[in-house]
C-alpha cells in the first residue's frame, strides 16, 4: 500500500468517487457524523457527494429534523442522523464534559446552576418551541442568571450533551434549540459496547484506510476505547501495515476516478477524519507548510490548492489559488465542479485568480 493508494480509497469510502446513497441523513449516518460549525460549508461536503441534491434539498432534510446540528465527538458542532443522535451522546459526551471541564470551573458553572438552567431552558422549549440562542438566553437572564460570549457557550453546550436540546428548525437564517426529547423520535437503546463497536465500524467503512491514533483524534475517544472498539469488530476490516501503522479499511476494489478534482469546504472528513494526513498533502510529498484549513482544492486525492466564496445578490464570486498549474484534463473538471457548485446554490459563478 502506498499513500497514492491510502488517498483514493479514503476518497471512495468517502463516497466522492461516486455514491450510491440517496439522501443527505443517508451520507451523515454513513459516516456517523460530519464536522458542522461553518453550517453552510458542510452542507456543500454534502452536496459534493451527493450532486443530485442541492442546498434547499439538504437544508429541508435538516429542518425536517432528519438530520441534527449539535455537539458531541470532539467539542464541536456536529451533523448527525437523528437515529443516532442519542447513543452517540451516550458514547461521547461524557469525554467531550471532561475537556470543557476547566472551562466550566472557569465560567463558574457547577452542578447546580448547571441545573438551574437546564430546567429554564426545558420550561421555554416546552411544547415543541424552537427559540434562538438569544431567545433562550433572555429566558436565562429573567431568572438572574447571566450568560455572556463564552459562559452562555457552555451553557447550551452542556445542555446538548446533556442530551436535553438540540439544534431545532430555522427561523429565517437564524438556527434554533429545541428539546432532543421532542425533535427526535426514540430508538432502541444501546449499551456502551454496542455504541462504541457501530461507531468503530461506521468510521473505518467512511474513512479507511486509517489508524488507530486517526480513529482516536476523529472520535474525541480514549486510545483504550478506540482499541476495545476495533477488537469488537473481529475480523470485520483488512488490516495492512504501512510505515509502521497498521492502517484498518473494508475490502474494496479500486474504481476509475469519477472525480478527478474536488473543492472541498473547510473541515471537511476528508481533513478532519485523521490525525495523519500525509496521504493529501500536495503530490503526496508530506509538505506540511502549504497546508492551512481552509477550503481546499483535489486533484486526484492530493490537495492542489485553495479556494473560497463570496456571496454577491445575485451571484458567487469564486476566488481560486492553485499550487500547481492544471492540465486540460483538470481544467475540464475544474469547469465542471464550477458548475455543480452553480446548481448547488442555483446562483451563477464568476472566477477570481488570486
Amino acid at each position: 500500500m502506498t499513500l497514492k493508494d491510502i488517498a483514493l480509497l479514503r476518497m471512495q469510502a468517502q463516497q466522492l468517487n461516486g455514491s450510491s446513497l440517496k439522501k443527505a441523513a443517508d451520507l451523515v449516518k454513513w459516516f456517523g457524523a460530519i464536522q458542522g460549525q461553518e453550517y453552510a460549508q458542510s452542507k456543500w461536503g454534502i452536496g459534493l457527494r451527493l450532486p443530485h441534491l442541492d442546498d434547499q434539498a439538504i437544508e429541508k432534510e435538516i429542518n425536517e429534523g432528519r438530520i441534527i446540528r449539535t455537539h458531541l465527538l470532539r467539542p464541536t458542532w456536529h451533523l448527525v442522523a437523528a437515529a443516532d443522535l442519542r447513543w452517540l451522546l451516550m458514547l461521547t459526551a461524557p469525554r467531550v464534559n471532561a475537556i470543557n471541564a476547566y472551562m466550566y470551573r472557569k465560567m463558574e458553572l457547577d452542578a447546580k446552576v448547571f441545573k438551574q438552567c437546564h430546567q429554564i431552558i426545558e420550561k421555554a422549549l416546552k411544547g415543541n418551541k424552537h427559540l434562538t440562542r438569544d431567545e433562550l438566553n433572555k429566558a436565562l437572564a429573567a431568572h438572574g442568571i447571566l450568560c455572556d460570549g463564552v459562559r452562555l457557550t457552555c451553557v447550551m453546550m452542556h445542555a446538548e450533551l446533556a442530551a436535553l436540546i438540540c439544534s431545532g428548525r430555522k427561523q429565517g437564517n437564524q438556527i434554533t434549540y429545541a428539546l432532543l426529547e421532542e425533535r427526535v423520535a426514540p430508538v432502541k437503546e444501546r449499551t456502551r459496547d454496542e455504541a462504541l463497536l457501530e461507531l468503530t465500524k461506521r468510521y473505518f467503512r467512511s474513512r479507511g484506510p486509517a489508524t488507530l491514533k486517526d480513529y482516536a483524534t476523529w472520535s474525541g475517544l480514549s486510545l483504550s476505547d478506540c482499541k476495545k472498539g476495533i477488537e469488537l469488530t473481529g475480523s470485520l476490516f483488512d488490516k495492512e501495515l504501512f510505515e509502521k501503522d497498521s492502517y484498518y479499511f473494508e475490502t474494496q476494489s479500486l474504481r476509475p476516478l469519477s472525480k478527478r478534482l474536488a473543492l472541498l469546504p473547510i473541515y471537511d472528513e476528508l481533513i478532519m477524519g485523521y490525525k495523519n494526513r500525509d496521504a493529501i498533502l500536495p503530490f503526496g510529498t508530506g509538505d506540511k507548510k502549504n497546508f492551512t484549513f481552509d477550503n481546499t482544492i483535489l486533484v486526484d486525492g492530493q490537495i492542489s490548492g485553495t479556494w473560497r466564496r463570496s456571496f454577491k445578490t445575485k451571484s458567487i464570486e469564486l476566488e481560486h489559488r492553485l499550487l500547481k498549474a492544471l492540465n486540460n484534463e483538470q481544467k475540464k473538471a475544474f469547469n465542471r465542479n464550477i458548475q455543480h457548485f452553480s446548481t448547488f446554490y442555483k446562483l451563477p459563478v464568476s472566477l477570481v485568480n488570486t
